[in-house]
């Protein structure tokens, strides 16, 4: 899931997408490339989960798979918790040592 998030491309069509479900051809306009190339990036979203595309005739929706992007929201937040504890214990400990110094 990450590789997926790792393009910048990728990652403006899900912040797009946050906005509610879009066309394909809509999506596709807003980035300087051509539409067989925007396809790779949305076949990527969708084998990784983080998007769906339904077809109405013609039209190729695509909408945000809110639930998917919620375990990569949960996974940094939990990596937050983990560090934001290390740098407090390092924190505590360079203040004690600077205290012994004293």
């Amino acid at each position: 899931m990450f590789a997926a998030l790792a393009d910048p491309t990728r990652r403006g069509v899900v912040r797009r997408l946050g906005r509610g479900p879009t066309s394909v051809g809509e999506l596709a306009r807003e980035f300087p490339m051509t539409l067989p190339s925007f396809m790779k990036h949305v076949r990527t979203l969708e084998t990784h989960g983080l998007i769906r595309t339904v077809k109405t005739g013609r039209v190729r929706t695509c909408v945000l798979n809110r639930d998917r992007l919620a375990l990569v929201e949960d996974w940094l937040a939990e990596q937050h918790r983990v560090w934001a504890d290390r740098t407090d214990r390092l924190d505590h400990l360079v203040t004690r040592l600077e205290e012994e110094q004293q």
